[in-house]
């Protein structure tokens, strides 16, 4: 699959028809959402976990020096915590351009706090995808993200604001932590 994945994205019309869609956020969308929403509200889905194994050749990076951002990966018996947004179908046209280096909308149930739930969409960059890094180890992805820059900004910048928003939430995440770590001791940054 192309690093451009905008126009596989408007082939999913599930959920052109609906008045307002359920977003689950789980990496720059938590502490960056720049797209209007109706609400927002922490959720978490199941059977994911969220990996720093996609490569950002248009934010965090460049063509020549990708960054490292999250996906997320299926893993049985895994919860994934992030933040949902309540959106209406127009925003789909931004969300499919700024996800465009290798995310596909899919669908998904998130389940709130309350103990409600909802389906809706998030966008993941699947193996398969041009701009896929794969698994390394926690210490050699720290290396990586603190020498890597793009147009939005610091590689370092996007893995420490997920990780002060996900402590925030109160959320668990032992591999973001592990790299933040690496990061800051290594004082990379």
């Amino acid at each position: 699959m192309s690093l451009n994945t905008v126009d596989l994205n408007k082939q999913m019309t599930r959920f052109d028809q609906h008045s307002e869609v359920w977003l689950f956020g789980y990496g720059s969308l938590i502490f960056r959402p720049d797209f209007p929403f109706l609400a927002r509200r922490p959720a978490r889905i199941h059977g994911w976990t969220r990996r720093f194994w996609q490569g950002s050749h248009d934010h965090r990076g460049t063509d020549t020096h990708p960054g490292r951002v999250a996906t997320l990966i299926r893993q049985p018996g895994a919860e994934c915590t992030g933040m949902a947004f309540l959106i209406t179908p127009e925003v789909f046209a931004h969300l499919d351009f700024r996800e465009k280096n290798g995310y596909l909308r899919f669908c998904t149930e998130m389940r709130f706090d309350d103990g409600s739930c909802a389906e809706g969409l998030v966008y993941i960059a699947t193996e398969d995808n041009a701009a896929f890094l794969g698994p390394a180890p926690e210490p050699d992805i720290a290396r990586h993200i603190a020498s890597a820059a793009g147009p939005s900004g610091p590689n370092s910048e996007y893995l420490l604001r997920l990780a002060e928003a996900l402590r925030e939430m109160g959320a668990q995440d032992e591999h973001v932590f592990e790299i933040e770590r690496h990061l800051i001791k290594a004082t990379y940054i």
